[in-house]
């Protein structure tokens, strides 16, 4: 990510909209304020981007400020319907700034389809395994642009009796470079489909990226001080413990689960909308990971360690900044460099931070005074307007 001069954005919030919009502009080293109204999605541009188009319409995109991820600060454009997110993340992230911020990973970004063959012959798996160099070059061919930048198919998995002996499942993993990659691996799977037909005998079935990218995790983690905790009426280290209490209440009841894990994609998905990222496939990908173990579990957990809270969260995280909406949709251009997001793995580690503090921000209101108080006079102020 692009150095930034800083997040910490003092009394963003309260600024008129004008203002506001110059501060951002000058702390992201944008030309001018007037850049929102230059970049935004037109009808000609929205006829491009998907089927039968009548409008468009439009997301409220706030700045969430004071984020601090591998030690750079960073502005994160969040596209969302619901007020107190962007307020929430930004509050959590001075929570977190006063601990170093987020440290953030993410894997490097191997995309997978599934390319299903049904009734597969005696002796099919091996027969696809000693023809791997073939079906990765065959593959690489299809996409030679990808290959180019470095990217290109890299390995072959073969699963065999999946469900029961009539079905085999080739996994096909392809670096992706900084594009999410769905069309990528899905262009790659329909060129070499026949020819693992052939050698497995049987007949094809689906050819489709999966979208639990478990081989594409992105991780972030936090220290949180005591001090940095505290809120009117409620000590540093009470709030720390109720916390913690309400991550392990997600741990143990899946019901509780689904709510813990919604707090974190407030904060991906309206950054990923803002990207012009596919958020349903990470959703997809979040949801199925947090139900690997055979039961629904959170993405996230929180222990206190001495005098501070420890956060972490790991999940998977296909998105780029490449190719679809993030080229197509101007103002996603914008957010991306907004943010200073150079990689598609800098996209990842933003949107694992993001989550975490949208997190954290849902945690400690539930563990002081409630969801509502905070939650319901930003609505309350939005409805009254």
């Amino acid at each position: 990510m692009k150095d930034r001069k800083t997040s910490r954005l003092k009394g963003l919030g309260r600024a008129p909209l004008g203002e506001r919009r110059a501060i951002v502009a000058e702390a992201a080293g944008l030309s001018s304020p007037g850049i929102w109204d230059e970049r935004t999605l037109g009808l000609a541009d929205a006829d491009r981007m998907i089927e039968n188009v009548v409008g468009v319409m439009g997301l409220p995109v706030g700045v969430a400020a004071n984020f601090v991820v591998n030690d750079r600060d960073v502005l994160v454009p969040m596209a969302v319907e619901e007020p107190s997110v962007v307020a929430g993340a930004s509050n959590a992230a001075r929570m977190a700034r006063e601990g170093g911020g987020f440290d953030a990973r993410a894997d490097a970004p191997l995309a997978v389809s599934q390319i299903e063959i049904l009734d597969p012959a005696v002796g099919a798996a091996g027969r696809i395994r000693e023809a791997t160099s073939e079906i990765l070059s065959a593959a690489n061919g299809a996409l030679p642009d990808l290959v180019a930048v470095g990217g290109g198919a890299r390995e072959l998995e073969v699963r065999e009796a999946v469900g029961d002996a009539s079905r085999l499942v080739v996994h096909l993993v392809v670096n992706a470079r900084d594009a999410m990659g769905a069309n990528a691996v899905n262009t790659m799977a329909e060129a070499v489909s026949e020819r693992l037909v052939l050698l497995a005998g049987g007949r094809a079935g689906l050819r489709i990226v999966t979208n639990l990218a478990d081989r594409r995790l992105a991780r972030a983690r936090c220290t949180v001080p005591f001090a940095a905790l505290a809120r009117e009426g409620f000590g540093g280290a009470d709030v720390a413990r109720g916390v913690e209490a309400a991550s392990r209440f997600a741990e143990a009841d899946p019901y509780r689960a689904a709510t813990h894990n919604k707090g974190i994609f407030n904060g991906v998905d309206a950054l990923l909308v803002a990207t012009g990222n596919d958020w349903r496939a990470v959703e997809a990908g979040g949801h199925a990971y947090a139900a690997r173990r055979g039961s629904y579990g959170p993405l996230s957990t929180w222990r206190v360690s001495g005098e501070s809270l420890e956060g972490a969260l790991e999940m998977p995280m296909a998105v780029g900044i490449v190719g679809g909406a993030s080229r197509a949709h101007p103002t996603a251009r914008l957010n991306i460099e907004l943010a200073g997001l150079e990689t598609g793995a800098d996209l990842a580690c933003l949107a694992v931070s993001v989550g975490l503090a949208s997190n954290l921000a849902a945690l400690a209101a539930l563990a002081s005074e409630g969801i509502q108080k905070g939650h319901m006079r930003l609505h309350l102020r939005v409805a009254n307007r």
